[in-house]
């Protein structure tokens, strides 16, 4: 590990809570495997303003933007990138010598994991659940690739909801519906889909008894694919597993959206093995 003297470049998490997040982890793994002069962590941010205007301030090269914080995160930036200008969310600030542009590499990250499990998305009706940043990037994404046929957002809040599903029926592209979370209507509409994604917290660390949606909703031939990634196996996917679903993990959409910010934030090439290798060691030793 390279030690830390005045010329090192900062970047950090901001979120609340952060104490579950492996961000420092993988960062500082890939950091010290290519032997440059960056660290990484993790901030405990309740005042988002200022924690944002402290990137620049303190010269800061980079951020990650987590819960709650990545729809309002763009307010106190310089500049959007095209995709997070349609998302209307960000994940990912970048300090460009005093200039703050913000990106998003969420819905990167999880079409990535679909390709990875060669998961055909074409003509696919598609269930969200959530409606925050993490939901926004994905199904723009989706909805921009222009491959599912129908996609159902279940919100646990209403207006943040509705604001969600207006934007997107502006690209009309396809058949866009949304309903307020409730488990009867969570039943009806998850059983006419065929993948079903869970953008909530629900099943995150500590809380990892938890899950969105009753076990008997489910039914073999469903893809679940759970954001959560800390436990990497959540309830919510293991009882998938039991009822024959295919399970997508939030562990690889993680993995390849901190791949993203990596080398935005270096511009070197992420060392992908190394930082895989010290995410997984991790939960083996949990």
């Amino acid at each position: 590990m390279k030690e830390i003297d005045a010329k090192t470049k900062i970047c950090v998490l901001i979120g609340d809570p952060v104490e579950h997040s492996f961000s420092p982890l993988i960062h500082n793994a890939g950091f010290n495997e290519l032997g440059i002069n960056f660290v990484y962590v993790a901030c405990l941010a309740k005042d988002l303003e200022h924690a944002i205007k402290g990137i620049r301030a303190l010269n800061i090269r980079g951020a990650s933007i987590t819960i709650p914080h990545k729809v309002k995160a763009i307010r106190w930036v310089d500049k959007l990138d095209d995709l997070a200008q349609k998302i209307g969310s960000i994940n990912t600030i970048v300090n460009q010598e005093g200039e703050l542009i913000g990106y998003n590499s969420d819905g990167m990250g999880a079409l990535k994991a679909f390709q990875d499990l060669t998961v055909d998305l074409k003509g696919k009706s598609v269930l969200v659940l959530g409606s925050g940043g993490v939901a926004r990037a994905i199904t723009f994404s989706l909805v921009m690739r222009g491959e599912v046929k129908r996609l159902h957002i279940l919100g646990i809040i209403e207006e943040e909801m509705n604001i969600l599903i207006e934007d997107l029926r502006k690209t009309g592209r396809i058949d866009i519906q949304g309903t307020r979370l409730q488990e009867d209507i969570l039943q009806k509409t998850l059983s006419a889909s065929d993948i079903l994604i869970n953008c909530t917290p629900i099943g995150m660390y500590p809380k990892t008894k938890e899950s969105p949606l009753p076990s008997s909703f489910l039914r073999s031939g469903l893809l679940v694919f759970d954001v959560v990634y800390n436990p990497p196996q959540t309830t919510l996917l293991k009882e998938a597993q039991k009822a024959g679903c295919m399970t997508v993990s939030g562990l690889d959409m993680f993995i390849n959206q901190a791949i993203v910010q990596f080398e935005l934030w270096t511009g070197e090439k992420a060392p992908v093995d190394a930082m895989k290798k010290v995410l997984l060691e991790q939960f083996i030793e949990g």
